[in-house]
């Protein structure tokens, strides 16, 4: 019998039959195609590391264990060892385990384990106070380490560290990882870099099952992102009011300022956001009756007003779930076996966490990487019967709208920056430095900066789109109206091409009715997407540099300062700093410095 089929027998006959307990349709009795893959990969090479990239919900907790379970049973390790980034899921671990006969202790601090254990579950932050206790560990008893979401390890330089010296004496190391690894450059321990043609270093990994595969393989939902649009007012620190639009262009800060406007509960975007993900789990539980929703938030305070909000609207209460509450994982494990509809949390189920039930998401935290989107997303595709659909409620911001629409683009982690990074990338970033300090200058004129925080003054909501697979639909709508609910009224049991299909039979819809009106007298809200006029980021730019070199002609030719030119024609033009002016703000700009170097020809 050879490696390989040794291993399918030998798991097939370990393995209780309702192992993986939640896989989907028609899968429960044998590892998925992806794991028995990786499985197979793992046997023939027989490697020291291994690293597996799976997306989230596709079962990298299953195929980790089946192959820990091979190991143990063959005398290649004599114990296990899972390394994972919380308290709670240490204990998820710890309970998967059991299930197929892997005792792992998820309470183990030190000494010597009892002999009723296979091994340990900690976390990072565990490693990283007692390196020591786990390298002697190792090295006592031949041991197979599993790094659940091994980009932890690069969290902070001491975990990474920490996780070298407990683990370089294990005799097998197992990474697993169901993101786009991480945003910064941290090396992260025992993962391979190799360099490509243009000399940047990037992760390798052995074995990679991406989304797209685990979508076509009906492994994970397919998932619906509706987006939320609204015009936003707030104070900024230098004590100016700005109106804005989300989606529409802005400098970085303008966009972090809108979009906590938006996330403020106070105002009326997110109540009316809520109350339509409200609407889409009524609908979605008409044939997932246990359909569940969860509202990730930015902070505690936040979580417990949105929960109040909750509450207001449906009138049930929310289960909210903090990081530092001693009884979360029990809250987290009560909502996922019960049929509550609302739970809301801060990070604490963000990453890894099994709540199957999990249908409708609302993303209503500012935290804009892509490793942190993809796993918040992860958190809805788990599928447990084929036809479910996941729904995602974004505000409309243009690095989330860019997550959404590449959801199966799969990235390795680049451990180098190419050089000169920002001169390569943006063609006009010396225009931008020349703009900042001509603004720098021009509050230091007027002595506004630092003088009042950030405030969230208003908000309002829009229906904006929908994207799915890549593709955007629909028009914009006010909350309520039957537009919105065309798309809220999607049902939850659908193939993905039946999702494309209706989702373009009620763009067409929209369309024939919106033409009834003459384009002179729609306005954005009855345009859609394709129609809608877009001022690109690149545009703005140049907007800014056009801006910036009339300004520094009239400098010559007026002899005032910078400054003082860019002070002058905020107050005859209104609005913001030109760092958070609108293209139309811009070119009021550009036209007035226009007007006044012809006056003085």
């Amino acid at each position: 019998m050879t490696t390989t089929a040794a291993a399918s027998s030998h798991t097939s006959h370990h393995l209780s039959p309702a192992f993986p307990g939640r896989a989907p349709w028609g899968t429960a009795s044998k590892l998925r195609a992806w794991q028995q893959g990786a499985l197979n990969r793992y046997l023939q090479e027989q490697p020291r590391d291994f690293l597996a990239v799976a997306t989230p919900g596709a079962g990298k907790t299953t195929f980790a264990l089946t192959l820990a379970s091979w190991l143990l049973h063959h005398h290649v390790v004599q114990q296990v060892t899972v390394v994972a980034p919380t308290e709670h899921l240490k204990k998820q671990w710890a309970e998967a385990a059991a299930r197929i006969g892997i005792r792992l202790d998820p309470d183990y601090s030190a000494g010597p384990l009892s002999k009723d254990y296979h091994g340990v579950a900690v976390t990072y932050a565990g490693v990283g106070v007692r390196p020591m206790l786990h390298r002697n560990r190792c090295e006592q008893r031949k041991t197979l380490v599993i790094l659940d979401e091994i980009h932890h390890a690069g969290d902070s330089k001491s975990w990474g560290e920490a996780c070298l010296e407990a683990f370089e004496p294990a005799t097998r190391r197992l990474a697993l990882t169901g993101t786009p690894f991480r945003s910064d450059t941290n090396p992260i321990p025992f993962v391979t870099y190799e360099e490509g043609n243009d000399g940047i270093r990037r992760s390798a990994a052995d074995y990679t099952y991406g989304y797209g595969h685990a979508l076509a393989d009906h492994v994970v939902r397919p998932v619906i992102f509706l987006s939320y649009s609204g015009n936003m007012r707030w104070r900024t620190k230098a004590g100016d009011e700005i109106a804005a639009r989300l989606g529409e262009p802005m400098t970085k800060d303008a966009i972090s300022q809108a979009w906590r406007t938006a996330l403020d509960p106070r105002g009326d975007w997110m109540p009316n956001v809520l109350r339509a993900a409200d609407q889409r789990l009524t609908e979605v539980r008409k044939s997932i009756p246990d359909a569940g929703a969860l509202v990730i938030a930015t902070d505690q305070d936040s979580a417990r007003a949105y929960a109040k909000l909750i509450r207001e609207i449906t009138g049930s209460r929310a289960t909210v779930v903090l990081s530092d509450d001693a009884g979360a994982s029990k809250k987290i494990d009560e909502f996922s076996q019960g049929d509550d509809r609302w739970m809301v949390a801060v990070r604490m189920v963000s990453e890894g966490v099994d709540v199957p039930r999990l249908a409708v998401g609302v993303y209503a935290t500012t935290i804009s990487t892509p490793l942190f989107f993809a796993q918040a997303v992860g958190r809805f595709v788990r599928s447990r019967r084929r036809g479910e659909t996941a729904s995602v409620f974004l505000p409309t911001i243009p690095m989330l709208l860019g997550f959404a629409n590449e959801m199966e683009v799969e990235r390795d982690h680049v451990l180098d920056k190419p050089k000169k990074e920002g001169v390569e990338e943006d063609p006009y970033a010396e225009s931008e430095k020349e703009m900042d300090e001509a603004n720098k200058q021009q509050d230091e004129d007027t002595g506004e900066q630092d003088m009042l925080p950030f405030e969230a003054l208003e908000s309002d909501a829009v229906f904006d789109r929908v994207m799915y697979n890549g593709a955007e639909f629909g028009m914009q709508a006010h909350p309520g109206s039957e537009e919105e609910q065309d798309y809220l009224g999607i049902p939850g049991l659908l193939e993905p091409d039946q999702v494309q299909l209706l989702l373009q039979k009620r763009q067409a819809r929209q369309i024939a009715h919106s033409r009834k009106k003459p384009d002179t007298e729609a306005d954005l809200l009855e345009l859609p997407a394709e129609r809608r006029p877009v001022v690109s980021h690149k545009e703005l730019l140049e907007l800014r540099k056009q801006l910036n070199t009339m300004v520094s002609a009239y400098v010559h030719q007026s002899g005032k300062p910078h400054g003082v030119i860019h002070t002058e024609l905020r107050r005859v033009c209104g609005g913001p700093p030109s760092a958070e002016a609108t293209a139309g703000q811009i070119r009021e700009r550009i036209k007035k410095v226009q007007e006044w170097a012809t006056r003085m020809r």
